[in-house]
């Protein structure tokens, strides 16, 4: 970031480090690197601060100020809001400390500051066109939620945090989806979210943003799979449906079986049989009604 006179590269403090109490989560510096690696990371301040120049300069702005005075008053107060912090740079290095909320002042010939907003930002992966495991071609979207924790960081070493967020999350989520077969990106979306947030957790935390969330929104499969997949699980529940009527059918006979072998041994049951066919049959109208007449009746008919 330069300011609008064209200072030069920032330079950063030793306050612009993430601080354990602001990190909650931060557990140290990585395995494989030591700490005089890390410390090679952190852009170093000058030992000797301002110089003489610097000083004339922040004496002759404020001496302007002082002669314009009260028109000057205007460009010197900054107004920030609850939820944002203000970064100022004065001759193109980071004062001590984010200001805000409320009220602030700044210098209008040396000073420069930037707003960073600290509530949660969400922004939706594009589709992301991804190969799995079991060589399945399919598209997949999500929703990253984050928010800046540490406004000096994120200003100083990043030069657009919102931007690298993005462009990092979709790169974790096909390089996380490429480790994973098309079923358990079915089944465990929601453990490959919780893996997604910590990855980027772990690669954001150094720039200052927390990244709270990630959702795995849809997951697309192609048209020719669509209908592979339907086919197979239609002819699954008519496998199922064939085996219960089956299963039916088999019972029936069974009660079948034990009816006719009672009725067998109790005449009487036969007859109390057809009374209820026949109370059944009654029940319903415009119906013909059979009675079955035994022979014998017959035969003692035909002799009178």
């Amino acid at each position: 970031m330069h300011s609008e006179s064209g200072s030069p590269s920032l330079i950063c403090y030793q306050t612009n480090k993430v601080k354990p109490e602001m990190d909650p989560d931060h557990e140290g510096e990585k395995p494989g690197r030591s700490a005089e690696d890390s410390r090679t990371d952190e852009p170093q301040p000058e030992k000797h601060g301002v110089d003489c120049c610097g000083y004339f300069l922040v004496f002759f702005s404020f001496l302007f100020v002082l002669i314009t005075f009260p028109l000057s008053i205007w460009s010197c107060i900054k107004i920030v809001q609850e939820y944002e912090r203000a970064v100022i740079f004065r001759l193109g290095r980071v004062r001590s400390g984010a200001k805000g909320p409320g009220l602030f002042w700044i210098l209008p010939c040396t000073d420069d500051f930037c707003r960073i907003d600290l509530r949660t930002v969400s922004f939706a992966v594009p589709p992301q066109e991804v190969l799995t495991k079991d060589s399945v071609t399919i598209m997949v979207d999500a929703v990253v939620f984050y928010r800046v924790f540490d406004p000096i960081v994120t200003v100083v070493k990043v030069d657009d945090a919102n931007r690298a967020t993005q462009m990092l999350a979709q790169t974790t989520l096909r390089n996380m989806l490429g480790t994973k077969s098309l079923t358990e990106i079915l089944v465990d979306r929601e453990e490959m979210a919780d893996q997604m947030g910590k990855m980027l957790f772990d690669a954001t935390k150094a720039w200052g943003i927390r990244v709270e969330r990630v959702e795995i929104k849809d997951v697309k499969l192609p048209a020719s799979l669509q209908r592979a997949m339907a086919a197979e699980a239609e002819a699954a529940r008519e496998a199922r449906a064939k085996v219960v009527a089956a299963e039916g059918e088999m019972n029936a006979s069974r009660a079948l079986r034990e009816a006719a072998v009672i009725m067998s041994d109790t005449p009487a049951a036969l007859h109390l049989r057809y009374l209820q066919t026949l109370s059944h049959i009654s029940a319903e109208q415009n119906s013909t009604i059979i009675f079955p007449i035994p022979v014998e009746l017959l035969s003692v008919l035909s002799r009178n």
